[in-house]
């Protein structure tokens, strides 16, 4: 029996080692995601882990090219009403739903009716997305027929396109959701350049090419790679150690515990690992920086002093030294204002904001008599050497500057309670637009009902900013956004520390693969050697 037993396992190895791997040839890009997924339904795409995944699956009406250009997507062109209000789109002809068991072995075509549906969905109450915000200028939406689609808004808002290009607004079709219904999140189905294959929670999710993708370059189908695999290991350290062994393709970010041992002070690949993968460095629309909030009545009888001690703090910041040695040359010194670079509107030519000089600090505090004003600052544990750093500057110029570690849960209390003095902050894009940043700034938008944290109030910001949103042309917005931002930096609202990069590990054995200021995930032209 025991020779049986062996003869039968013996027979089973050899068959088993001389059986072909059917995915051994397959061109898979891999990649790790340590803060896992919950579901791929666009419409809770809120964060960076679902919007990478959700990319790969779905399409809206547009996107975003990788130097924030508006480019079609399901829709192939798009006319804009003279008032700003009405967007009509043509729709393409060509684009398929993923071929799944919800159309009974058959591709369906998408048509205008789908996207009244998705956006229906997108609004239903029932559903609780986070995303319903991106309708809130909207008064209507509707198919005029199975190739044209209408938006109406209730004001123009020259910044709603690119709005649409957030995967909150992906197509999707109703046999799948009402086939899978509350599952339709763990079985998506969409029109984007993967289809989903498999997915084990927190171990993996796999997609696979969509043969029926709409999309191509000089005559050849998009994506040119076959599969996606998304691993979800928890731990950043052993994540990394896979990326430098090769067995994931690409890394975003650095932390902070291999840092060092990645990069250069200067922000470079070590030369160490230049034989493996490949640094890209892109602008990332994330401004970081600290707010003061401003007191109503102490600016109506204490201004031009007030002002005085924020340029002050702002003047007496090394922004350039600051990211030297706290972030290995990471990102682009605040030395603008609050529009980052990649945005029209970004202080390119260096006219705005504050470059570091002592000596306008020291002249700002002795004129106004300022020696020994206190501020308190309060952040966070993952920025208090930044905050350190600039203690340090301020006590350089006589100034007191204490500071004070809160729970991030904490500070965002307590900064909509409009109770912290000087604060740390940071704004990422929610759409690609300078509107966005200087919405920060506007009256309207007081916080706790807007965020507008600092309560800096100026009528001729507000003026120039109902201007802008009236702007259909983006050049002649860029020049509005430019002279709003020039106003407010010279009130001092905030101290910008620094304009956030994109850094992007890639696999050498991966081409194709590009940044972009949103950091948005693209695998689409994407080729595996």
């Amino acid at each position: 029996m025991k020779r049986l037993l062996f003869f039968v396992f013996s027979v089973l190895i050899f068959a088993s080692c001389g059986r072909k791997d059917p995915d051994a040839n397959l061109k898979i890009f891999k990649y790790n995601e340590s803060a896992g997924i919950l579901s791929l339904d666009p419409i809770y795409a809120k964060d960076q882990p679902h919007i990478w995944a959700c990319n790969q699956l779905y399409n809206s009406l547009v996107a975003f090219d990788d130097d924030m250009n508006v480019v079609p997507s399901v829709a192939k062109s798009w006319n804009i009403s003279e008032d700003g209000k009405t967007y009509t789109f043509l729709l393409r002809d060509d684009v398929l739903f993923h071929n799944d068991s919800c159309f009974n072995g058959k591709s369906r075509r998408v048509v205008a009716s789908d996207f009244e549906y998705s956006f229906n969905r997108l609004l239903d109450r029932k559903l609780s997305s986070p995303g319903t915000w991106i309708f809130g200028n909207v008064e209507s939406f509707k198919a005029l027929n199975d190739s044209v689609f209408q938006v109406e808004l209730k004001e123009a808002f020259p910044a709603f396109l690119g709005i649409l290009s957030m995967q909150y607004a992906s197509v999707v079709p109703h046999e799948a959701v009402e086939f899978y219904g509350e599952d339709f999140g763990r079985h998506p189905v969409g029109t984007g350049p993967f289809k989903f294959q498999y997915w084990k929670e927190g171990v993996r999710l796999v997609m696979r090419k969509n043969p029926d993708y709409f999309e191509e370059i000089v005559g050849v189908k998009l994506p040119y790679i076959d599969a996606v695999s998304i691993s979800f290991l928890v731990d950043k350290q052993v994540a990394f150690m896979e990326f430098v062994k090769g067995k994931t393709d690409f890394m975003s970010g650095v932390d902070a515990r291999y840092k060092d041992e990645l990069l250069t002070r200067d922000g470079f690949l070590r030369s160490k690992y230049e034989d493996k993968f490949y640094l890209i460095r892109e602008p990332y629309l994330n401004t970081e920086y600290l707010t003061f909030f401003i007191d109503t009545q102490e600016e109506k009888t204490d201004k031009e002093r007030q002002v005085a001690l924020r340029q002050a703090v702002n003047y007496s910041i090394d922004r350039e030294k600051m990211l030297r040695y706290l972030r290995n040359g990471i990102g682009t010194p605040g030395n603008g204002g609050i529009i980052p670079a990649g945005l029209p509107g970004y202080d390119s030519l260096g006219k705005i904001g504050y470059a570091f000089n002592q000596q306008k600090s020291f002249e700002l505090i002795e004129k106004y008599h300022l020696q020994g004003t206190e501020i308190k600052l309060y952040t966070t544990k993952d920025y208090i050497d930044l905050a350190k750093f600039v203690q340090s500057s301020v006590s350089d110029v006589g100034l007191a500057c204490k500071v004070e570690e809160m729970m991030p849960a904490a500070l965002r209390e307590k900064r909509a309670q409009c109770s912290l003095p000087f604060f740390r902050s940071s704004w990422v894009a929610d759409y690609p637009d300078a509107e966005n940043y200087l919405s920060l700034f506007a009256t309207g938008n007081f916080a706790p009902q807007g965020p507008n944290y600092s309560h800096y109030s100026n009528p001729q910001f507000d003026a120039l900013y109902e201007k802008a949103i009236a702007t259909n042309s983006l050049s002649d917005r860029a020049l509005i956004y430019h002279e709003m931002d020039s106003l407010m930096m010279t009130e001092a609202p905030v101290v910008i520390l620094f304009y956030d990069e994109v850094l992007r590990f890639v696999n050498k054995r991966v081409s194709g693969f590009n940044g972009n200021p949103v950091n948005l995930l693209n695998l689409k032209t994407v080729k595996i050697d």
